[in-house]
């Protein structure tokens, strides 16, 4: 039984700036049209349902039904626009229960992915996005211009408290900016968070005292909401700088409670889990839409793919969320950052690139991404001949020669932590840590 039509599609419409649009790749269910599918897509998002109901007046259909004012049926892609008024403004979880909710049950459809979303500005007015964003983080550690590098304590887990404080005391005393728990040590019997936020906040008061340079320690308070707040309550009683939060297991009203928290710490976005929704190129929800309403929510720093690493994500699609200018040639520090547009008050987010990074590749990474990105890298650090701190060192001397424009090969003559990196890993991309 089909969807009862409401003439949704209307090629002649053109958004207004309330409206909030969306993209999806579309393939119709058997028997249907690209168009007839995307009715049943605009109908179930919305107002409408598989037949007509008497408790739909025609006011309300006129006023709130959406347009469907572009059909491609060559690339089976479709662009919705809504009214603004079908949609909580400061909840997310609302949100996505409408444009990413129910549709991708339809037998409308067989398979549909969400491609992009345009937030209208009377949604972005409702949200305080990050409390730092890209220039608070520069300004907290006096780094201007430069990307910054970090790395993931390793193993994921298993260290105890005390060790993993040593790891990242090596890290940072090594060159690094930041370092960081990885998305699934949280607080274990053999690691507890209370211990290891005070003991690795003891070595990054070390290595800042030894190095001269602020430092900071992205401490994972992911955990049932209530817990959370209070881990993130602790960092700032303690004096720390991050909390971490896995964004796609946490949820989305999980990361709006923590900014709604307003400690003023860094909000470090984790996406563990976004490959189960993101990968299918013909089904899901893409990384692009996911890194917008991070934002939105206020994560100040969000993950969102390597491009010469391990994991799955192509050099496009990463570069679809960096940057909006694609088809000339252009410095890395004039790139136009996309999580950076302009969104009223809202600031930029840094994006972290992670993943099978290593110090020979971090120039071609630099190039492609810009300034205004994080390099971590966790096995290309630890994994290094001479251990982590030497391996901090390599990556610090990788980013230097990359921002004096000297080839890497070259720097490495005359620095040695850097060559052994080189002789270890080369220059070519890794397909794992």
């Amino acid at each position: 039984m089909g969807y009862a039509s409401l003439d949704y599609v209307d090629l002649k419409y053109r958004p207004t700036e309330e409206d909030l649009v969306c993209e999806y790749y579309l393939e119709p269910g058997e028997g249907r049209t690209l168009a007839n599918a995307a009715e049943a897509l605009a109908a179930e998002s919305s107002i409408g349902t598989w037949t007509h109901i008497a408790t739909l007046k025609p006011g309300t259909a006129r006023k709130l039904k959406p347009h469907i004012y572009e059909i491609n049926a060559r690339a089976k892609t479709v662009k919705i626009a809504y009214n603004a008024d079908l949609f909580e403004a400061g909840s997310i979880p609302q949100i996505w229960s409408a444009i990413a909710g129910n549709v991708f049950g339809m037998k409308a459809a067989d398979n549909l992915r969400l491609l992009d979303v345009e937030l209208p500005s009377s949604i972005l007015r409702a949200y305080k996005g990050p409390a730092l964003g890209i220039p608070g983080i520069r300004k907290m550690l006096n780094v201007s211009k430069r990307p910054l590098i970090g790395t993931i304590v390793k193993p994921k887990v298993g260290l105890s408290a005390k060790e993993h404080a040593q790891v990242a005391y090596e890290a940072w005393a090594g060159g690094l900016d930041l370092v960081k728990d990885d998305e699934n040590l949280t607080s274990m019997k053999y690691n507890k968070f209370e211990d290891r936020l005070a003991a690795t906040l003891e070595a990054k008061d070390l290595a800042e005292q030894e190095t001269g340079e602020k430092k900071i320690y992205v401490c994972n308070v992911t955990a049932e909401t209530m817990e959370m707040l209070r881990r993130a309550q602790l960092i700032k009683d303690q004096g720390g700088n991050c909390a971490m939060i896995d964004i796609i297991t946490a949820g989305w009203a999980a990361v709006q409670s923590l900014r709604e928290a307003n400690t003023g710490l860094i909000l470090h976005g984790h996406r563990a889990m976004h490959a189960a929704i993101t990968r299918n190129r013909r089904h899901g929800i893409s990384m692009l839409v996911f890194a917008k309403f991070a934002r939105l929510a206020g994560i100040d720093e969000l993950h969102i793919g390597a491009i010469y690493g391990k994991m799955e994500g192509t050099k496009k699609e990463v570069l679809t969320m960096e940057h909006e200018i694609e088809d000339r040639i252009i410095k890395p520090d004039e790139r136009t950052h996309v999580l950076a547009e302009k969104w009223l008050h809202i600031k930029p987010t840094f994006a972290i690139a992670s993943g099978g990074l290593h110090p020979g590749v971090l120039d071609k990474l630099v190039h492609a991404m810009g300034n205004d990105c994080i390099c971590q890298a966790g096995g290309g650090v630890h994994g290094h001949e001479k251990g982590t701190r030497v391996g901090a060192t390599a990556m610090r001397q990788a980013l230097e020669a990359t921002m004096k424009n000297i080839p890497l090969t070259k720097y490495a003559q005359t620095h040695p932590e850097l060559n052994q990196a080189l002789r270890q890993w080369g220059t070519k991309p890794t397909g794992g840590e």
